[in-house]
């Protein structure tokens, strides 16, 4: 994979942590279900951003990674954006088979935590 460069003032707009990265949800643009969340350094933002496939950090190879360049579970990005503090990256993609890693078609899909309950928990 080529070197990205995020450009220098869209980088002013990102918090990244005290680790160079920033959460990214992706949605699926189409049904609205949140399919993950990975992380994104700058060069896995500019490089989704030059190429439209969702391209993340891997913290634990310490390299980037395209979703579904083993897979062939493919992300296309439809849209990007920031949330008000800069802290989260939304992307909108087309998913193409399942974006869990498990096969699921979301991460979020088979870990429920249920909620008490309760009288306080009916006041939100």
């Amino acid at each position: 994979m080529s070197s990205y460069q995020l450009p220098q003032d869209l980088a002013q707009q990102v918090s990244f942590n005290e680790a160079g990265l920033v959460p990214a949800i992706a949605q699926d643009v189409s049904s609205g279900v949140v399919l993950m969340m990975a992380w994104m350094n700058a060069e896995a933002l500019a490089a989704t951003l030059a190429t439209r496939r969702g391209t993340y950090w891997s913290r634990s190879r310490q390299e980037l990674w395209v979703k579904g360049e083993t897979s062939g579970h493919t992300q296309t990005v439809r849209s990007v954006h920031l949330d008000c503090d800069g802290d989260t990256v939304l992307l909108q993609v087309e998913q193409r088979g399942p974006a869990c890693h498990t096969g699921s078609e979301s991460c979020f899909t088979d870990r429920e935590i249920m909620l008490e309950n309760s009288a306080e928990g009916n006041n939100l």
